[in-house]
């Protein structure tokens, strides 16, 4: 993590949880010029839009106070969705056995996108089960996993 987000997901952490939410992941971005800092929460049950707008309101008045950021921002809070990405060996323990879908870098055995359950996760190394082969694809390797819905 950044300076930045490390600074504001000390700050926020408290706060969101206050509110009833956990705190799942913070961003800061620069998008077509624009920076976004996004504070991504989650919650037993899901995140309601009243808890985003709570949060935000929350959260507001502190990062203005701390003043973490020294460029003019948009501040966002979303959920962390369906599709959150995994990120942290503890999302990885969370979610062991749920769908996901692994992005990599370079083409592996012929594809750069392996869709499966999650079977393990040891220091970077992502093993997902796809159909009945155990496919590990080592922290180099991986770009992006994201828990995957299937509909």
């Amino acid at each position: 993590m950044s300076k930045i987000t490390d600074a504001v997901t000390a700050l926020a952490k408290d706060a969101v949880e206050a509110q009833g939410c956990s705190l799942w992941d913070v961003e800061y971005v620069k998008e077509a010029g624009t920076y976004y800092l996004r504070v991504f929460i989650d919650k037993e049950g899901g995140v309601s839009i009243d808890d985003c707008e709570a949060i935000s309101r929350v959260l507001d008045p502190i990062l203005d106070e701390a003043d973490p950021i020294p460029d003019s921002y948009v501040f966002e809070v979303g959920s962390a969705g369906a599709e959150r990405e995994l990120k942290r060996p503890s999302d990885f323990e969370q979610f062991m056995g749920s769908e996901i879908e692994v992005k990599t870098y370079r083409p592996i055995n012929g594809r750069k996108a392996f869709v499966g359950r999650l079977a393990s996760y040891d220091n970077g190394t992502v093993t997902v089960t796809v159909g009945n082969e155990n496919i590990s694809l080592s922290a180099q390797d991986v770009a992006r996993v994201k828990l995957h819905v299937s509909f």
